[in-house]
């Protein structure tokens, strides 16, 4: 059994991750801004995203640490505030760095350490209204590849960079039949992100299944940042 922590894991991916690792036995504690209940999971009211967070709560071994928050804020540049950059890099960013830094020491102890981080197909495609989220994100894929050359070999650091995938925060996309239809056909497989499968891949990447890869950044956007249909 291994001691793992979820950040934003009371909806979307990031509990589809916890049940999945609950249902293979592990521990996992979860940081939420809300009380959710996620059965068999620790909740912790905590939001890296705004303070720097209590790791009270936490075992004294972290085997591994994924961090979910995000944000889909797409406006034309011209409508973008310095406000909206700014909200975007602490969401996406800045919580990440708080987290890691807060739990470092838990992860030091562990024989098979692995964090996992979002970033977004926008970094790799370049799309329209996507500046503030992109930027942020491609900032977290930063975090990815320096803090996994300045950890390794003792923890490994990786990222998954989804496309479009079926959760509340994207609701606003995909609230009718018509946008749901649109939005899948700019995919080559046709279809959007489903949270369980990206949550697959983070246990992959947390798992030892995964203990030679590091810096890497995986993307799971239905084809959309490598081919053509």
């Amino acid at each position: 059994m291994s001691n793992y922590l979820i950040v934003g894991g009371t909806r979307g991916i990031g509990r589809a991750l916890a049940e999945q690792l609950l249902a293979q036995g592990h521990s996992v504690t979860l940081w939420a801004r809300t009380a959710v209940d996620v059965a068999g999971a620790s909740l912790v009211i905590n939001d890296p995203s705004v303070q720097v967070p209590d790791t009270s709560g936490l075992p004294e071994v972290l085997d591994g640490v994924v961090y979910c928050p995000g944000s889909i804020n797409l406006k034309p540049f011209a409508r973008l505030s310095a406000d909206d950059f700014v909200q975007d890099f602490h969401i996406n960013l800045l919580g990440a760095v708080r987290t890691l830094q807060a739990v470092a020491p838990l992860l030091k102890k562990s024989s098979n350490a692995s964090v996992v981080l979002f970033s977004t197909v926008a970094v790799a495609m370049g799309m329209p209204f996507h500046a503030s989220i992109a930027a942020s994100k491609g900032a977290v894929e930063g975090l990815v590849k320096s803090v996994a050359a300045e950890w390794a070999p003792a923890i490994r650091v990786n990222g998954i960079a989804p496309s479009l995938t079926n959760t509340s925060l994207a609701e606003k996309l995909i609230n009718s039949p018509e946008k749901r239809d649109a939005a899948a056909k700019r995919h080559p497989l046709q279809d959007l992100g489903d949270p369980a499968d990206i949550a697959a891949m983070a246990a992959f990447l947390l798992s030892p299944h995964a203990r030679w890869m590091t810096g890497q950044i995986i993307g799971m956007d239905g084809g959309m940042s490598a081919i053509k249909s």
